[in-house]
Protein backbone atom coordinates (compact mmCIF):
# COMPACT_ATOMS: atom_id res chain seq x y z
CA UNK A 1 0.00 0.00 0.00
CA UNK A 2 3.10 2.73 0.72
CA UNK A 3 3.63 2.46 -3.24
CA UNK A 4 0.63 3.22 -3.94
CA UNK A 5 0.61 6.57 -1.61
CA UNK A 6 4.27 7.24 -2.97
CA UNK A 7 2.48 7.31 -6.61
CA UNK A 8 -0.36 9.31 -5.82
CA UNK A 9 1.56 11.85 -3.99
CA UNK A 10 3.79 12.37 -6.84
CA UNK A 11 1.66 12.17 -9.80
CA UNK A 12 2.27 15.78 -11.17
CA UNK A 13 4.85 18.82 -10.00
CA UNK A 14 4.29 20.11 -7.07
CA UNK A 15 2.06 23.57 -6.87
CA UNK A 16 -0.36 24.72 -4.52
CA UNK A 17 -2.30 21.90 -1.47
CA UNK A 18 -5.99 23.50 -1.32
CA UNK A 19 -8.33 21.45 1.35
CA UNK A 20 -11.68 22.42 1.89
CA UNK A 21 -12.74 24.62 4.96
CA UNK A 22 -9.35 25.24 6.13
CA UNK A 23 -6.12 27.61 4.57
CA UNK A 24 -4.51 26.80 1.65
CA UNK A 25 -1.08 24.81 2.71
CA UNK A 26 1.55 25.94 -0.29
CA UNK A 27 4.20 23.02 -1.65
CA UNK A 28 6.75 25.19 -3.59
CA UNK A 29 6.22 25.36 -7.06
CA UNK A 30 8.62 24.23 -9.56
CA UNK A 31 9.24 27.84 -10.38
CA UNK A 32 9.34 29.29 -6.77
CA UNK A 33 12.51 30.05 -4.96
CA UNK A 34 13.59 28.75 -1.12
CA UNK A 35 11.61 30.90 0.98
CA UNK A 36 13.31 32.25 4.26
CA UNK A 37 15.20 29.44 6.55
CA UNK A 38 14.34 27.02 3.33
CA UNK A 39 16.97 25.48 1.35
CA UNK A 40 17.93 23.96 -1.89
CA UNK A 41 18.48 20.21 -1.95
CA UNK A 42 18.45 19.53 -5.51
CA UNK A 43 18.49 21.53 -8.54
CA UNK A 44 16.80 19.41 -11.90
CA UNK A 45 17.36 21.24 -15.22
CA UNK A 46 17.19 24.64 -13.83
CA UNK A 47 14.07 23.65 -11.50
CA UNK A 48 14.88 23.22 -7.55
CA UNK A 49 13.64 20.93 -5.21
CA UNK A 50 13.79 22.53 -1.72
CA UNK A 51 13.73 21.09 2.13
CA UNK A 52 10.69 22.50 2.95
CA UNK A 53 8.85 21.19 0.18
CA UNK A 54 10.26 17.75 0.81
CA UNK A 55 9.01 18.20 4.51
CA UNK A 56 5.40 19.29 3.26
CA UNK A 57 5.15 15.87 0.70
CA UNK A 58 6.83 13.11 4.10
CA UNK A 59 4.08 14.96 6.07
CA UNK A 60 1.18 14.47 3.55
CA UNK A 61 2.28 10.59 2.91
CA UNK A 62 2.62 10.19 6.65
CA UNK A 63 -1.29 11.65 7.13
CA UNK A 64 -2.10 9.10 4.14
CA UNK A 65 -0.34 5.99 5.37
CA UNK A 66 -2.10 7.12 9.04
CA UNK A 67 -5.88 7.34 7.60
CA UNK A 68 -5.16 4.28 5.44
CA UNK A 69 -3.77 1.66 7.90
CA UNK A 70 -0.50 1.72 5.32
CA UNK A 71 2.79 0.90 7.02
CA UNK A 72 6.00 2.87 5.71
CA UNK A 73 9.62 2.69 5.88
CA UNK A 74 11.79 3.81 8.17
CA UNK A 75 12.14 7.83 7.98
CA UNK A 76 15.49 8.09 6.35
CA UNK A 77 14.40 5.26 3.90
CA UNK A 78 11.15 7.63 3.56
CA UNK A 79 12.84 10.35 3.32
CA UNK A 80 15.07 9.20 -0.02
CA UNK A 81 12.06 7.95 -1.60
CA UNK A 82 10.22 10.72 -2.07
CA UNK A 83 13.56 13.26 -2.28
CA UNK A 84 13.59 10.76 -5.89
CA UNK A 85 9.78 11.38 -6.57
CA UNK A 86 10.01 14.83 -6.40
CA UNK A 87 13.70 14.72 -8.49
CA UNK A 88 11.47 12.61 -11.18
CA UNK A 89 8.87 15.25 -11.36
CA UNK A 90 11.28 17.59 -12.13
CA UNK A 91 12.50 15.54 -14.96
CA UNK A 92 9.16 15.06 -16.05
CA UNK A 93 7.60 18.18 -16.03
CA UNK A 94 10.70 20.05 -17.69
CA UNK A 95 10.62 17.49 -20.63
CA UNK A 96 6.78 18.00 -21.02
CA UNK A 97 7.34 22.03 -21.21
CA UNK A 98 9.93 21.16 -24.26
CA UNK A 99 8.09 18.62 -26.12
CA UNK A 100 6.37 20.72 -28.37
CA UNK A 101 2.95 19.46 -26.38
CA UNK A 102 0.04 22.28 -25.85
CA UNK A 103 -2.88 22.63 -24.07
CA UNK A 104 -5.72 25.01 -25.01
CA UNK A 105 -6.69 27.73 -23.08
CA UNK A 106 -9.76 25.86 -22.26
CA UNK A 107 -8.52 22.61 -21.02
CA UNK A 108 -6.89 24.53 -18.85
CA UNK A 109 -9.36 26.65 -17.81
CA UNK A 110 -11.88 23.69 -17.20
CA UNK A 111 -8.51 22.22 -14.94
CA UNK A 112 -8.24 25.26 -12.89
CA UNK A 113 -12.18 25.57 -12.53
CA UNK A 114 -11.78 21.98 -10.92
CA UNK A 115 -9.07 22.53 -8.75
CA UNK A 116 -11.90 25.27 -6.90
CA UNK A 117 -14.83 22.47 -7.07
CA UNK A 118 -13.16 19.76 -5.67
CA UNK A 119 -12.09 22.12 -2.99
CA UNK A 120 -15.89 23.54 -2.76
CA UNK A 121 -15.07 27.35 -3.21
CA UNK A 122 -15.25 29.78 -5.92
CA UNK A 123 -13.41 30.88 -8.20
CA UNK A 124 -13.01 34.50 -6.20
CA UNK A 125 -12.36 32.82 -3.58
CA UNK A 126 -9.39 30.38 -4.85
CA UNK A 127 -7.80 33.32 -6.44
CA UNK A 128 -8.21 34.89 -2.50
CA UNK A 129 -6.87 31.32 -0.73
CA UNK A 130 -3.76 32.09 -3.07
CA UNK A 131 -3.25 35.13 -2.32
CA UNK A 132 -3.12 35.01 1.02
CA UNK A 133 -0.41 32.34 1.06
CA UNK A 134 1.72 34.50 -1.42
CA UNK A 135 0.93 32.74 -4.73
CA UNK A 136 0.66 34.43 -7.93
CA UNK A 137 -2.38 32.99 -9.84
CA UNK A 138 -1.04 32.99 -13.10
CA UNK A 139 2.06 30.61 -11.53
CA UNK A 140 -0.83 28.41 -10.13
CA UNK A 141 -2.19 28.52 -14.16
CA UNK A 142 1.23 27.29 -15.11
CA UNK A 143 1.56 24.71 -12.40
CA UNK A 144 -1.88 23.05 -13.56
CA UNK A 145 -0.77 23.27 -17.39
CA UNK A 146 2.27 21.65 -16.03
CA UNK A 147 0.80 18.87 -14.77
CA UNK A 148 -1.76 18.65 -17.99
CA UNK A 149 1.56 18.67 -19.95
CA UNK A 150 2.92 15.94 -18.02
CA UNK A 151 -0.17 13.02 -18.03
CA UNK A 152 -0.42 13.57 -21.89
CA UNK A 153 3.21 13.51 -22.88
CA UNK A 154 3.85 10.58 -20.33
CA UNK A 155 1.23 8.66 -22.07
CA UNK A 156 1.92 9.15 -25.63
CA UNK A 157 6.20 8.33 -24.73
CA UNK A 158 5.14 5.40 -23.27
CA UNK A 159 2.90 3.91 -25.15
CA UNK A 160 5.41 4.85 -28.47
CA UNK A 161 8.01 2.32 -26.55
CA UNK A 162 5.96 -0.39 -25.80
CA UNK A 163 6.60 -3.06 -29.03
CA UNK A 164 4.34 -6.13 -29.97
CA UNK A 165 5.25 -8.85 -31.98
CA UNK A 166 2.62 -11.14 -34.12
CA UNK A 167 4.28 -14.19 -31.74
CA UNK A 168 3.50 -12.42 -28.65
CA UNK A 169 -0.68 -11.92 -30.58
CA UNK A 170 0.01 -15.65 -31.33
CA UNK A 171 0.37 -16.47 -27.88
CA UNK A 172 -2.24 -14.34 -26.04
CA UNK A 173 -4.59 -16.25 -28.87
CA UNK A 174 -3.34 -19.52 -28.40
CA UNK A 175 -4.12 -19.00 -24.31
CA UNK A 176 -7.65 -17.50 -24.63
CA UNK A 177 -8.73 -20.41 -27.22
CA UNK A 178 -7.55 -22.95 -24.43
CA UNK A 179 -9.07 -21.14 -21.55
CA UNK A 180 -12.45 -21.09 -23.34
CA UNK A 181 -12.12 -24.78 -24.71
CA UNK A 182 -14.80 -25.77 -22.28
CA UNK A 183 -16.91 -23.26 -24.15
CA UNK A 184 -16.43 -24.06 -27.84
CA UNK A 185 -19.56 -25.80 -29.70
CA UNK A 186 -19.54 -28.56 -32.43
CA UNK A 187 -22.43 -29.72 -34.64
CA UNK A 188 -20.98 -32.98 -35.41
CA UNK A 189 -22.81 -35.09 -37.81
CA UNK A 190 -22.00 -38.87 -37.75
CA UNK A 191 -22.13 -42.22 -40.13
CA UNK A 192 -22.54 -44.95 -37.15
CA UNK A 193 -21.46 -48.96 -38.75
CA UNK A 194 -21.93 -50.68 -35.71
CA UNK A 195 -19.89 -53.42 -34.39
CA UNK A 196 -21.35 -55.74 -32.15
CA UNK A 197 -19.28 -56.75 -29.12
CA UNK A 198 -17.32 -59.72 -28.75
CA UNK A 199 -17.13 -59.68 -33.12
CA UNK A 200 -14.37 -61.66 -34.74
CA UNK A 201 -12.41 -60.87 -37.22
CA UNK A 202 -14.12 -61.53 -40.02
CA UNK A 203 -17.01 -59.48 -38.94
CA UNK A 204 -15.12 -56.48 -38.13
CA UNK A 205 -13.72 -56.33 -41.61
CA UNK A 206 -17.22 -56.68 -43.07
CA UNK A 207 -17.99 -53.91 -40.93
CA UNK A 208 -15.17 -51.61 -42.08
CA UNK A 209 -15.44 -52.04 -45.32
CA UNK A 210 -18.85 -50.83 -44.80
CA UNK A 211 -18.02 -47.56 -43.49
CA UNK A 212 -15.21 -47.26 -45.41
CA UNK A 213 -18.15 -47.47 -48.45
CA UNK A 214 -19.67 -45.16 -46.77
CA UNK A 215 -17.38 -42.34 -46.92
CA UNK A 216 -16.24 -43.25 -50.66
CA UNK A 217 -19.88 -42.52 -51.86
CA UNK A 218 -19.99 -39.46 -49.73
CA UNK A 219 -16.31 -38.35 -51.14
CA UNK A 220 -17.75 -38.81 -54.50
CA UNK A 221 -20.31 -36.35 -54.50
CA UNK A 222 -23.22 -37.93 -52.62
CA UNK A 223 -25.04 -35.95 -49.76
CA UNK A 224 -23.80 -36.70 -46.59
CA UNK A 225 -27.47 -36.32 -44.74
CA UNK A 226 -28.32 -39.04 -47.83
CA UNK A 227 -25.82 -41.81 -46.82
CA UNK A 228 -26.09 -41.49 -43.24
CA UNK A 229 -30.21 -41.81 -43.62
CA UNK A 230 -29.01 -44.95 -45.75
CA UNK A 231 -26.80 -46.53 -43.87
CA UNK A 232 -26.04 -45.13 -40.24
CA UNK A 233 -27.18 -47.56 -37.18
CA UNK A 234 -27.23 -44.18 -34.74
CA UNK A 235 -30.10 -42.62 -33.06
CA UNK A 236 -29.72 -39.54 -35.28
CA UNK A 237 -30.11 -41.03 -38.55
CA UNK A 238 -33.72 -39.28 -39.31
CA UNK A 239 -31.97 -35.90 -38.92
CA UNK A 240 -29.05 -37.22 -41.30
CA UNK A 241 -26.83 -37.97 -38.44
CA UNK A 242 -26.45 -34.90 -37.57
CA UNK A 243 -26.00 -34.76 -33.67
CA UNK A 244 -26.43 -30.99 -32.93
CA UNK A 245 -24.59 -28.05 -31.70
CA UNK A 246 -22.79 -28.94 -28.01
CA UNK A 247 -20.58 -27.55 -25.96
CA UNK A 248 -17.46 -29.45 -26.49
CA UNK A 249 -17.47 -31.24 -22.82
CA UNK A 250 -20.54 -32.93 -23.57
CA UNK A 251 -19.29 -34.52 -26.48
CA UNK A 252 -17.12 -37.69 -26.54
CA UNK A 253 -13.60 -36.83 -26.13
CA UNK A 254 -12.24 -38.79 -29.13
CA UNK A 255 -14.75 -36.92 -31.24
CA UNK A 256 -13.67 -33.58 -30.30
CA UNK A 257 -10.32 -34.50 -31.11
CA UNK A 258 -10.61 -35.58 -34.50
CA UNK A 259 -12.87 -33.03 -35.57
CA UNK A 260 -10.93 -30.28 -33.47
CA UNK A 261 -8.64 -29.15 -36.82
CA UNK A 262 -11.24 -29.21 -39.01
CA UNK A 263 -13.10 -26.52 -41.01
CA UNK A 264 -17.22 -26.22 -41.14
CA UNK A 265 -18.53 -28.99 -43.91
CA UNK A 266 -15.06 -31.52 -43.93
CA UNK A 267 -14.96 -34.57 -43.45
CA UNK A 268 -12.68 -36.36 -40.69
CA UNK A 269 -9.74 -38.45 -42.92
CA UNK A 270 -9.88 -41.77 -41.19
CA UNK A 271 -12.44 -43.90 -39.89
CA UNK A 272 -12.62 -43.44 -35.97
CA UNK A 273 -13.26 -46.88 -34.22
CA UNK A 274 -14.56 -47.05 -30.71
CA UNK A 275 -16.31 -49.65 -29.12
CA UNK A 276 -19.85 -48.82 -30.33
CA UNK A 277 -18.21 -49.34 -33.81
CA UNK A 278 -16.75 -47.46 -36.90
CA UNK A 279 -17.71 -43.60 -37.48
CA UNK A 280 -17.55 -41.41 -40.17
CA UNK A 281 -17.71 -38.00 -38.77
CA UNK A 282 -18.33 -34.63 -40.71
CA UNK A 283 -18.21 -30.88 -38.59
CA UNK A 284 -21.12 -29.35 -39.37
CA UNK A 285 -19.97 -25.98 -37.63
CA UNK A 286 -17.99 -24.53 -34.95
CA UNK A 287 -19.07 -22.20 -32.45
CA UNK A 288 -16.42 -20.82 -30.41
CA UNK A 289 -17.98 -18.42 -27.93
CA UNK A 290 -14.91 -17.55 -25.86
CA UNK A 291 -12.54 -17.14 -28.33
CA UNK A 292 -14.01 -15.41 -31.15
CA UNK A 293 -16.79 -13.60 -29.55
CA UNK A 294 -16.67 -11.07 -26.85
CA UNK A 295 -18.96 -8.81 -24.65
CA UNK A 296 -18.52 -5.22 -25.37
CA UNK A 297 -19.62 -2.39 -22.68
CA UNK A 298 -20.63 1.08 -22.84
CA UNK A 299 -19.80 2.79 -19.88
CA UNK A 300 -19.48 6.73 -19.07
CA UNK A 301 -17.02 8.01 -16.06
CA UNK A 302 -16.33 11.32 -14.37
CA UNK A 303 -11.91 11.62 -13.92
CA UNK A 304 -10.52 13.35 -11.15
CA UNK A 305 -7.14 13.44 -11.53
CA UNK A 306 -4.72 13.57 -8.40
CA UNK A 307 -2.05 16.26 -8.17
CA UNK A 308 -0.76 18.71 -5.34
CA UNK A 309 -4.12 20.35 -5.67
CA UNK A 310 -6.37 16.81 -5.16
CA UNK A 311 -5.40 14.52 -2.76
CA UNK A 312 -6.49 10.54 -3.63
CA UNK A 313 -8.95 10.99 -0.26
CA UNK A 314 -10.32 14.22 -1.32
CA UNK A 315 -10.83 12.99 -4.88
CA UNK A 316 -12.53 9.79 -3.33
CA UNK A 317 -14.90 11.89 -1.25
CA UNK A 318 -15.91 14.38 -4.13
CA UNK A 319 -16.59 11.51 -6.58
CA UNK A 320 -18.61 9.99 -3.88
CA UNK A 321 -20.84 13.18 -3.12
CA UNK A 322 -20.83 12.43 -6.93
CA UNK A 323 -22.50 9.69 -6.80
CA UNK A 324 -25.26 10.67 -3.77
CA UNK A 325 -26.63 13.50 -5.89
CA UNK A 326 -27.13 10.88 -8.48
CA UNK A 327 -28.98 8.56 -6.77
CA UNK A 328 -30.89 11.34 -5.23
CA UNK A 329 -32.11 12.59 -8.16
CA UNK A 330 -30.17 15.84 -8.06
CA UNK A 331 -27.95 15.68 -10.49
CA UNK A 332 -27.58 13.51 -13.75
CA UNK A 333 -25.06 11.50 -14.33
CA UNK A 334 -24.10 13.05 -17.57
CA UNK A 335 -24.60 16.79 -16.11
CA UNK A 336 -21.55 16.08 -13.25
CA UNK A 337 -19.14 14.66 -15.99
CA UNK A 338 -19.67 17.68 -18.42
CA UNK A 339 -18.86 19.98 -15.15
CA UNK A 340 -16.05 17.99 -13.41
CA UNK A 341 -14.51 15.37 -15.57
CA UNK A 342 -11.15 15.66 -16.57
CA UNK A 343 -10.59 14.09 -19.89
CA UNK A 344 -11.99 14.75 -23.46
CA UNK A 345 -14.93 12.51 -22.79
CA UNK A 346 -16.45 15.54 -20.16
CA UNK A 347 -18.40 17.00 -23.24
CA UNK A 348 -20.17 13.72 -24.31
CA UNK A 349 -21.22 13.54 -20.51
CA UNK A 350 -18.58 11.07 -19.65
CA UNK A 351 -19.46 8.62 -22.38
CA UNK A 352 -16.29 6.21 -23.68
CA UNK A 353 -18.20 4.59 -26.83
CA UNK A 354 -18.48 0.89 -26.84
CA UNK A 355 -15.28 -0.68 -25.51
CA UNK A 356 -13.78 -4.42 -25.72
CA UNK A 357 -11.92 -6.23 -23.28
CA UNK A 358 -8.40 -4.99 -22.73
CA UNK A 359 -9.26 -1.58 -23.87
CA UNK A 360 -9.24 -0.11 -20.37
CA UNK A 361 -6.66 -0.58 -17.02
CA UNK A 362 -7.44 -3.02 -15.66
CA UNK A 363 -8.53 -1.80 -12.08
CA UNK A 364 -11.01 0.12 -14.44
CA UNK A 365 -11.92 -2.51 -16.34
CA UNK A 366 -12.47 -5.20 -13.54
CA UNK A 367 -14.95 -2.65 -11.58
CA UNK A 368 -16.81 -1.97 -14.93
CA UNK A 369 -17.40 -5.73 -15.71
CA UNK A 370 -18.72 -6.46 -11.98
CA UNK A 371 -22.06 -3.07 -12.81
CA UNK A 372 -25.09 -4.08 -14.03
CA UNK A 373 -26.89 -1.69 -16.26
CA UNK A 374 -27.74 1.60 -15.17
CA UNK A 375 -25.41 0.87 -12.09
CA UNK A 376 -22.78 3.37 -10.55
CA UNK A 377 -19.32 2.27 -9.02
CA UNK A 378 -17.91 3.33 -5.93
CA UNK A 379 -14.83 5.91 -6.53
CA UNK A 380 -11.83 3.76 -7.95
CA UNK A 381 -8.06 4.71 -8.32
CA UNK A 382 -6.09 3.82 -11.67
CA UNK A 383 -2.86 5.63 -13.01
CA UNK A 384 -5.26 8.15 -14.50
CA UNK A 385 -6.48 9.62 -11.17
CA UNK A 386 -9.30 8.47 -9.87
CA UNK A 387 -13.37 7.50 -11.41
CA UNK A 388 -16.69 7.00 -10.50
CA UNK A 389 -17.96 4.82 -13.20
CA UNK A 390 -21.73 3.37 -14.47
CA UNK A 391 -22.52 1.27 -17.52
CA UNK A 392 -25.36 2.03 -20.05
CA UNK A 393 -25.16 -0.53 -22.17
CA UNK A 394 -23.89 -3.94 -22.95
CA UNK A 395 -23.62 -6.41 -26.26
CA UNK A 396 -22.29 -9.44 -27.76
CA UNK A 397 -20.21 -9.09 -30.15
CA UNK A 398 -18.53 -11.99 -32.99
CA UNK A 399 -14.81 -10.94 -33.76
CA UNK A 400 -13.43 -11.61 -37.09
CA UNK A 401 -9.82 -12.47 -37.21
CA UNK A 402 -8.53 -8.89 -37.58
CA UNK A 403 -10.14 -7.59 -34.36
CA UNK A 404 -9.47 -10.79 -32.34
CA UNK A 405 -5.46 -9.61 -33.02
CA UNK A 406 -6.27 -5.74 -32.28
CA UNK A 407 -7.82 -7.03 -28.79
CA UNK A 408 -5.01 -9.02 -27.93
CA UNK A 409 -3.06 -6.29 -28.81
CA UNK A 410 -4.85 -4.50 -26.54
CA UNK A 411 -3.89 -7.06 -23.60
CA UNK A 412 -0.43 -6.89 -23.97
CA UNK A 413 -0.38 -3.15 -24.33
CA UNK A 414 -1.25 -2.99 -21.03
CA UNK A 415 0.46 -5.40 -19.30
CA UNK A 416 3.73 -3.59 -20.59
CA UNK A 417 2.77 -0.15 -19.81
CA UNK A 418 4.02 -0.22 -16.07
CA UNK A 419 7.81 -1.71 -17.11
CA UNK A 420 7.54 0.73 -20.51
CA UNK A 421 6.91 3.32 -17.98
CA UNK A 422 9.86 3.09 -15.40
CA UNK A 423 12.44 2.80 -18.44
CA UNK A 424 11.35 5.95 -19.88
CA UNK A 425 11.47 7.50 -16.53
CA UNK A 426 14.88 5.90 -15.76
CA UNK A 427 16.49 6.82 -19.49
CA UNK A 428 14.79 10.83 -18.75
CA UNK A 429 16.46 10.81 -15.18
CA UNK A 430 19.92 9.61 -16.90
CA UNK A 431 19.91 12.37 -19.73
CA UNK A 432 18.95 15.10 -17.24
CA UNK A 433 21.08 17.76 -15.08
CA UNK A 434 20.95 17.35 -11.23
CA UNK A 435 22.90 18.64 -9.02
CA UNK A 436 22.24 17.07 -5.48
CA UNK A 437 22.78 20.06 -2.71
CA UNK A 438 24.42 19.07 0.98
CA UNK A 439 22.69 20.71 3.65
CA UNK A 440 23.84 24.00 5.04
CA UNK A 441 25.76 24.01 8.43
Amino acid sequence: MFHALLRAAALACAAVLLTPGVGAQPEKSARSTPRPGDYILAIVNQELVTAGELEQRIVRVRDAAARNGAKLPPPSELRQQLLDALIEERVQVTYARDSGQRIDEAELDRAVANVALQNQVTMAQLRQRLAADGVDFGRFRNNVKDQLLVERVREREVQARIRITDAEIDAVLDKQRAQAGSSIEYNIAQILVSVPEGAGDAVVAQRRARAEAAVARVKAGESFEAVARELSEDANKAQGGVIGLRPADRLPDVFVARVRALKAGELAPELLRTGAGFHVLKLVERHEAGAFSITQTRARHILLRLSAQLSQDAAIRRLSEFKRQIQAGGKTFEQLARENSEDGSAAAGGDLGWASPGQFVPEFEETMNGLSIGGISNPIVSRFGVHLIQVTERRQMALDVKQQREQARNVLREQKFENAYNDWLRELRARAYIEMREPPT
